[in-house]
């Protein structure tokens, strides 16, 4: 959800769950909006610490005020990394269109599209599957809805 007040300045990051260090790519993002580097650091760590073992990629939005105080807005892990723990897969296909790695049953399908719900742009059930679906066919897997 956004912020309630008016913010100066917002980016996007993707982090490893509980994993944030002022190491690049972490601090060169946040030394060029002026943020508080060790200050964000254990914020999201400490957001993101029940997820470290599942080693999950967090997508975070960062809003900057004037004052250069900030917030952060979670977001849930990319479809593509939930499939692939879903299935239990090392990574997608090469050539998606031509090597077929698997299928993926309507079932997973459902489980992957629950977790990314609020993210997604659906109304029901449905078309967040076949939204899933089209991220699992461009990773080689054949959706099998």
């Amino acid at each position: 959800m956004p912020p309630s007040k008016p913010f100066a300045s917002k980016f996007k990051i993707q982090l490893k769950a509980g994993a944030a260090t002022p190491a690049p790519p972490v601090g060169p993002v946040l030394g060029q909006h002026g943020i508080n580097i060790q200050a964000f650091c254990s914020q999201f760590n400490d957001a993101t610490a029940d997820q470290k073992a599942d080693a999950l990629i967090i997508p975070v939005i960062c809003y900057v005020f004037e004052d250069k105080s900030f917030e952060l807005e979670y977001k849930t892990p990319p479809a593509s990394i939930l499939i692939k723990k879903e299935l239990g897969i090392a990574k997608g296909s090469g050539r998606p269109n031509t090597e077929k790695i698997g299928k993926i049953t309507r079932k997973q399908l459902e489980s992957v599209a629950e977790q990314k719900m609020k993210d997604l742009n659906a109304n029901d059930m449905d078309a967040a599957v076949k939204i899933i679906a089209g991220t699992a066919k461009r990773m080689g897997l054949e959706p099998q809805i």
